[in-house]
């Protein structure tokens, strides 16, 4: 939220109950009570050249290996371990933001997000998500839209 405000984008706060559970996203968005097809994950991802990469995608749908390969230039790419997402970006499962990260990754941003005025976002935390114009989500975190759904 701060990155956002240093920024003077805007944006809107919702929290909601969360538990241990049910980390997902779509849990978060009925937990939230918000439209799940605007409810974004954030997923990290490694290629064999060890280089990290960010996907915001919808919370229903999944990354094709194909499509990340191709938009990330990498020969093979897959998830990096649950163990492994605090040491590598700040977050926890259930709380990963596309913004704030420990370090800037290459990050890569749903093409989907462009057909919706707003969409939320994890705010770094479990319980908060951030409703933000695409746009805004693109310049925050020097990101790029691309096409990566399954």
């Amino acid at each position: 939220m701060r990155i956002l405000e240093s920024l003077s984008i805007p944006y809107t706060v919702h929290t909601y109950e969360w538990d241990e559970e049910h980390l997902d996203a779509i849990h978060a968005a009925n937990s939230a009570g918000l439209e799940l097809e605007r409810v974004y994950k954030t997923i990290v991802m490694r290629n064999s050249e060890r280089n990290l990469f960010v996907f915001c995608l919808p919370a229903e749908f999944g990354i094709s290996l194909k499509k990340a390969r191709a938009v990330t230039g990498s020969r093979e790419i897959d998830l990096i371990r649950p163990s492994e997402l605090l040491g590598l970006t700040g977050y926890i499962r259930g709380g990963c933001s596309p913004l704030g990260m420990k370090k800037h990754y290459a990050t890569f941003i749903s093409d989907l997000a462009e057909l919706e005025e707003t969409i939320y976002v994890s705010g770094g935390q479990r319980g908060v998500q951030i409703e933000i114009r695409p746009d805004d989500l693109i310049r925050a975190s020097d990101a790029e839209y691309a096409d990566f759904i399954q």
